[in-house]
């Protein structure tokens, strides 16, 4: 096992924007390890690709590198099902599933991301019939405090509890993941909608393909400036010339105006693999870490349209900071601290210049103007803790039950942190 003061490499998030203040980094290369840290260590939390743009993963004590464990992957074809180790890239999973002809039915923007941290603050793709990446877990694994290795599947007790954990229970050492049969998908972008067009069918415009985002600069409000529409190749008919009278792109596009579409996984309604469409961007390409923090909001999709029309009174605010917001829809599902717990939503994305103390500012005015919507943050990305002890168990109906859930699994917080402190964990 490495055990080591902080590396130059750790002691950042991947935005450069959070200076992590833990005393040491510990990489197990055993559950036998982990457990050894664990019963020594006073504060512990996991670190996994460190694309949270809050402190949620920081800590005082001991960071652990989650994927210095084993990576290991297996298919069950009966259950179809994959278990994968908790520290793997979704990048590195998805490729090996589709060689057996296997897929998973989401993914996120980026697959640089790490299962169980998507997994943990309800990272999601889009989708209006397709759930989180967190709704396709069927089983977790996880140590505890005292070095106990558990297992919760789908049914039992707590289950919904356990998954979408903010890091408050344990170390995730593994992940159950639903499959489905490999499909491929055909990208189309399309520019320059009118937004009250948009808003007048807005169950038409997301419902045009299997996974749909619009991007704004809101620059001009009244403009959508891309639609992506990503369709599965075996759906009925193909994608429309026009939408909402907008033609599509003329040749490949990057969200951000004016940037290299290098990056971005193909479009012009070229079909590819499932894991080669559904992010936005390509794994053999870095992200680009510090030059951007995000935020997002995740609203009811009962008040989608109304949120909407929000944003857009607000642009003249919001568009100065912005490099784009991004507009996408995700299925209801039932894990507690879920941002699509309980209702289907529409999340909006905010990519932000690279300006923390012009964001925080910002933020309050937003959350403000959202909140008679019932937005709930996104936990991995920038909001406003101020009050969140009171805000959170007003949105999440299953609050107190986590808080109990966290107060059993670890009674000596080990796991707490000053995020989960304001957050009331």
């Amino acid at each position: 096992m490495s055990i080591a003061g902080p590396t130059a490499a750790m002691t950042r998030n991947w935005a450069s924007n959070v200076v992590y203040g833990a005393a040491n980094v510990v990489a197990p290369g055993s559950l036998g390890e982990l457990a050894d840290v664990l019963g020594s260590a006073g504060r512990v939390k996991a670190l996994g690709s460190r694309h949270c743009f809050n402190t949620i993963a920081d800590t005082d004590g001991v960071h652990i590198v989650s994927s210095a464990l084993p990576a290991e992957m297996s298919i069950d074809s009966g259950r179809r099902v994959v278990r994968a180790s908790a520290g793997m890239r979704y990048g590195d999973v998805a490729p090996a599933l589709h060689r057996e002809g296997w897929a998973l039915a989401n993914l996120a923007s980026l697959p640089h991301i790490s299962l169980a941290g998507a997994v943990a603050t309800g990272t999601h793709g889009s989708g209006d019939a397709v759930g989180s990446l967190a709704s396709a877990v069927a089983g977790v694994e996880l140590m505890t405090a005292d070095g106990e290795l558990r297992t919760y599947r789908r049914g039992d007790a707590d289950f919904e509890g356990v998954i979408v954990s903010l890091g408050a229970l344990g170390i995730v050492t593994a992940l159950e993941l639903d499959l489905v049969p490999a499909f491929e998908v055909a990208q189309t972008v399309y520019e320059r909608l009118p937004l009250d067009a948009v808003l007048d069918d807005f169950d038409a415009v997301t419902g045009l393909g299997y996974s749909v985002s619009m991007f704004h600069t809101w620059r001009d409000p009244g403009v959508v400036d891309q639609l992506w529409v990503k369709r599965r190749a075996d759906a009925p008919g193909g994608p429309p010339e026009r939408v909402l009278g907008a033609a599509k792109a003329s040749g490949k596009r990057h969200p951000l105006p004016d940037v290299s579409a290098e990056s971005c996984t193909d479009q012009l309604g070229e079909p590819g693999e499932w894991y080669a469409r559904l992010p936005h961007f390509k794994l053999e390409f870095t992200p680009s870490n510090g030059e951007e923090l995000q935020s997002e909001f995740l609203v009811p999709r009962r008040n989608a349209v109304a949120a909407i029309a929000t944003m857009r009174d607000l642009a003249g605010r919001v568009a100065p900071l912005l490099q784009v917001c991004e507009l996408r829809t995700v299925a209801r599902d039932d894990l507690w601290l879920s941002p699509a717990y309980g209702t289907d939503v529409l999340g909006i994305h905010f990519t932000w210049k690279p300006d923390q103390p012009g964001v925080e500012l910002l933020l309050p005015l937003i959350e403000q103007a959202l909140e008679p919507l019932d937005a709930r943050p996104h936990w991995g990305k920038l909001f406003t803790l101020h009050g969140a002890e009171e805000r959170m168990p007003r949105l999440y109906p299953r609050w107190n039950d986590f808080v109990a859930l966290r107060e059993r699994l670890d009674p000596r917080g080990v796991f707490r942190n000053d995020y989960l402190t304001q957050l009331g964990l």
